[in-house]
């Protein structure tokens, strides 16, 4: 009891000591140019992206998820990709001005930011929280999933040397490597943390949400994807049975269901099976099922990350190497339907859509499941159906004919290069942009007068008369007028001035509504 104890208070005292020094490296790192800043970040990006293999086996070895290949590729967005995007940011003094309105835009840092580090990309998503944090003059403290300390930190470490050999202050890159939830919440409530990019489960992301600070947090993916009839199908399965096995299935915007229009369904299987995709019977199915949610709602962790040979083994099927995921076919949507739920694993649920109403229906139920504001993936050669899936649908992200995994993160497609996606209120969270450099600026404005306005006196404007008196005179008015016209008619006596008064004042009425 005393080691877990002293092992705690060891992860609080690290903690504040890590937040300590960056907050004192972020005081100096305030005065540095735009020049010095670009510096730190080029040497930086460039010594992450010369370790992106080294730190995917490290990764791959430590957590037991993904593939080697792919999370080089994930560390390779993370760093150079991102670099590309935010290289030519203003983020140092005047960053804007509008000389018509006389308004300047200045940059200013947020200050510490603590960042929380999942598991299934703990190195990819380590150089880009870095990054996008000393493009903006922040300090960054980071908190490593218990799972994946090592290679985390090891990224982390690169990214600290790179930039003190360009001219940071130390400190400036901190880290706890006695990983503990109790140091993390502790981190996310501390009084000299200004700011928490949290990427990792609900839980966590809640507790980032009530820590009291600004964060940054996101949502569940289960992302569902839409072949519609007039795809490219044989194409069209080919990216989307790459996307679902990259890295085997860890990113969140990964594909999670399938649903095909009936007209194309029969060939969409074919190339399914094709592209080395393992379709199940109806006792294979039942068994997986078992094995993705031994309790109902909730996703097995021993199946994330996991190659198709470990899963196979899990479910007592016998399967050879060519296969690359699994096919479960589903026509229900639910907590207690483990096929719909989000796998994070090279597991793929597959859905017959009678018609495009249907294919709404099934993809609003999915996303209505957990994962609403995140993304949808569709394959069509309709820019029409397109657009309306994208007008219609609760997501941040639409992603048309390529990888979703890849192409939500920036990748292939032109959205910012990005390991943290919001969802927008859809989601939950504050943001539907994919986090980049800008979401930690404040941007203070200075406004010049551009407008005259003269300010009255007190009881220099006199209040207008009451509505009895004003209607009042206007009767007087109206009688006089009438009575002048009679007059010069000589009809004085035959007619009454009072009812032809109130004739007239109804007809200005009824004209004036």
């Amino acid at each position: 009891m005393s080691t877990v104890l002293d092992r705690d208070l060891l992860a609080i005292q690290e903690m504040r000591d890590a937040v300590a020094k960056a907050k004192e490296a972020q005081a100096k790192y305030m005065s540095y140019s735009q020049e010095q800043v670009d510096k730190i970040v080029k040497a930086v990006a460039d010594a992450a992206y010369a370790k992106s293999y080294e730190l995917a086996v490290m990764a791959v070895e430590e957590t037991g998820m993904g593939v080697v290949e792919h999370k080089k590729i994930k560390n390779e967005v993370g760093s150079r990709d991102v670099y590309e995007w935010i290289k030519d940011e203003k983020t140092v003094g005047i960053v804007g001005e509008n000389k018509e309105k006389k308004v300047l835009e200045i940059a200013a840092p947020f200050g510490v930011v603590a960042a929380i580090i999942p598991t299934t990309n703990p190195t990819s998503t380590a150089f880009f929280k870095t990054l996008i944090a000393l493009k903006t003059r922040n300090a960054i403290v980071v908190s490593p999933h218990p799972y994946a300390v090592k290679c985390t930190i090891e990224a982390l470490k690169v990214c600290e040397k790179a930039a003190v050999e360009a001219g940071a202050p130390e400190g400036l890159v901190g880290w706890l490597s006695h990983a503990s939830m109790e140091a993390t919440q502790a981190l996310m409530k501390y009084k000299d943390v200004h700011l928490i990019l949290a990427t990792g489960g609900g839980g966590l992301v809640k507790a980032a949400y009530s820590s009291g600070k600004p964060a940054y947090g996101v949502g569940p993916g289960n992302v569902p994807c839409y072949i519609e009839k007039t795809a490219k199908i044989e194409k069209s399965i080919s990216m989307i049975v790459d996307s679902k096995s990259f890295d085997y299935g860890t990113i969140c915007a990964t594909e999670q269901a399938m649903v095909v229009d009936k007209n194309v369904y029969t060939m969409a299987v074919r190339e399914l099976k094709k592209n080395g995709a393992y379709i199940l019977n109806a006792e294979e199915k039942a068994r997986m099922e078992k094995v993705i949610s031994p309790v109902p709602g909730k996703v097995n962790p021993k199946i994330v990350g996991r190659s198709p040979a470990v899963i196979a083994k899990l479910a007592g099927i016998d399967i050879d190497d060519s296969v690359r995921l699994f096919v479960g076919e589903e026509t229900e949507v639910g907590r207690d339907i483990p096929f719909s739920l989000e796998k994070l694993s090279p597991v793929f649920a597959l859905y017959k859509a009678e018609s495009q109403d249907h294919a709404k229906e099934l993809c609003g139920k999915l996303l209505d499941l957990g994962g609403r504001g995140h993304s949808l993936s569709i394959h069509t050669e309709d820019d029409q159906v397109a657009r309306e899936f994208a007008l219609e649908m609760p997501v941040s992200r639409i992603l048309v004919n390529t990888l979703s995994s890849v192409g939500a993160v920036g990748g292939t497609t032109g959205l910012a290069p990005s390991m943290t996606l919001g969802c927008g209120t859809f989601g939950g969270n504050i943001t539907s942009d994919n986090i980049t450099a800008k979401h930690l600026l404040n941007i203070k404005r200075m406004a010049y007068g551009i407008k005259d306005v003269t300010i009255p006196k007190k009881g220099s404007i006199q209040a207008p008369p009451a509505a009895s008196s004003y209607s009042q005179s206007k009767e007087d008015e109206t009688s006089k007028i009438v009575k002048g016209v009679l007059s010069s008619m000589g009809k004085t006596d035959q007619i009454d001035v009072k009812e032809v008064s109130e004739l007239v004042s109804k007809i200005i009425e009824q004209y004036n509504k």
